[in-house]
């Protein structure tokens, strides 16, 4: 029975004008999302790998010269590896930079200069309001806007409707279930809605897959597939929504405008206003203030150098003296750079936590994860480059103390190796991403999304079993 009333439900959306539209609307922002993709992606990989080569032969240059200059210059700018799936979710931090690392090479008389640390760089300085960015035609927009409003279109009227039309009556009249019919109903709904969804991207895919540039490996596609099966999840929800107010309002014009206001309120407004609201309460410090703190580590750190500075003729301890502190002074900045970094993901998380009460904002943030982009995508490129930096960091230590001749007095030229460092033998960064722990911090999210479904459900079946025909 559930079947049959499914068939019904499904031959009369397949009948009907709004599955057509929803279909050449889905065909047309699927197919525009694939076309700017092929044009925009291209663009970003060359530009990676530009500049990877150029930070790699600025990195062989220096390993000519000694050891010294491949510390104190470091590997320079560390960039973030673009991910191939761009077109599913274009990540909407706007702080968030493309790049980690640099030098701030301070120096006093007598040649000593400061040394390589990891430095955060906002690709937006004194960004304060972090609210989403919509305008973007990619799956986040499609799915999270697009595809929620067509599932409220086609069952705004599936149980008010019938009421009006008195098919309601006697369908109960049956011995029939009442949650037989919801049920069939509700997959009816889903079915016809899907239909259309799964089309439009496997003609996305299609057209994508086409491009030499981009590269759909095994587990893109994994990834792909969960964020499919989050669409369907996202879908369930808001025809439990629509159903549940067809199932409590007597007229379906009324239901209508119901959920258009609902839809308004969680999916449009609510993310930008909470975002907003969020920016407001938890706001790092501005680029002037972290440069002046910069200053006034950079004045404390030479006025401590000035005092203590050993006697000239006491050249072995004023040597070490200048290599700790040269290693302090990059340490004090780093350490400067780390906290103004975790005051920004801090409003992020913030304003993320706030603005889960809206659906919309869950799959964003899903979408997001497993397209490789977006916030999560950027703290895993942070931890990248730390640990980069160790591993940077232990291999110009290693290489000093295998030089017999060498003072081993790192940070100062005259108590480093001397010797030329094979390029070959120097660390490489390789920022990879993570599909397991793409699942765990994603967990949470999934979660209240699927709590979200099955309190619409049973506030659905409770409002259909009490409804009065």
């Amino acid at each position: 029975m559930i079947w049959h009333i499914t068939k019904r439900e499904l031959y009369d959306n397949l009948n009907s004008l709004r599955f057509t539209l929803a279909t050449v609307l889905l065909l047309g922002l699927m197919l525009t999302n694939a076309v700017v993709h092929l044009r925009e992606h291209p663009k970003r990989i060359q530009k990676y790998h530009a500049s990877v080569r150029e930070s790699l032969k600025d990195l062989t240059s220096r390993a000519d010269d000694s050891l010294y200059e491949i510390a104190q210059q470091g590997p320079g700018l560390l960039h973030k590896k673009p991910s191939p799936l761009h077109f599913c979710a274009e990540g909407g931090e706007a702080f968030l930079s493309d790049v980690v690392g640099g030098a701030f090479l301070w120096s006093i008389s007598g040649g000593l200069n400061g040394f390589w640390r990891l430095n955060y760089p906002s690709a937006t300085p004194n960004l304060t309001n972090i609210r989403p960015d919509v305008t973007k035609v990619d799956w986040v927009f499609i799915i999270g806007y697009v595809l929620s409003l067509i599932a409220l279109l086609f069952t705004f009227d599936s149980v008010s409707g019938e009421r009006e039309r008195g098919t309601l009556r006697l369908m109960l009249a049956n011995p029939i279930p009442r949650h037989t019919v919801l049920t069939g109903k509700f997959l009816g709904a889903l079915i016809s809605i899907n239909i259309p969804f799964t089309l439009a991207v496997l003609m996305n895919l299609l057209v994508i897959s086409t491009s030499s540039d981009v590269h759909l490996g095994t587990e893109i596609w994994e990834r792909l597939g969960i964020i499919f099966l989050i669409a369907v999840l996202y879908t369930c929800l808001f025809i439990a929504l629509g159903l549940l107010v067809s199932a409590r309002v007597q007229r379906s014009a009324v239901g209508l405008v119901m959920l258009l206001l609902a839809w308004a309120i969680f999916v449009v407004f609510m993310p930008s206003i909470l975002a907003t609201i969020a920016s407001g309460f938890s706001s790092p410090m501005t680029s002037d203030e972290l440069w002046a703190r910069r200053g006034e580590l950079y004045r404390e750190r030479w006025a401590r150098y000035d005092a203590h500075l050993p006697a000239e003729s006491e050249s072995s301890k004023r040597m070490r003296f200048e290599g700790e502190h040269v290693i302090q002074e990059a340490t004090e900045q780093e350490r400067l750079s780390e906290a103004h970094l975790a005051q920004k993901i801090g409003q992020v998380k913030f304003a993320r936590a706030i603005t889960r009460v809206s659906p919309v904002a869950i799959v964003h943030h899903l979408l997001e994860a497993f397209a490789g982009t977006g916030f999560e995508r950027h703290l895993q490129f942070v931890e990248n480059t730390r640990r980069y930096a160790r591993h940077f960091r232990e291999f110009v230590v290693d290489t000093d103390r295998a030089d017999a001749e060498s003072l081993h007095i790192i940070g100062v030229r005259e108590g480093m190796s001397q010797k030329s460092v094979s390029p070959a033998a120097i660390p490489k960064f390789e920022d990879t991403l993570s599909l397991s722990r793409d699942f765990n911090t994603a967990a949470v999210d999934v979660l209240l999304l699927t709590l979200f479904v099955i309190v619409l459900l049973s506030s659905t079946y409770l409002a259909f079993v009490r409804v009065e025909i």
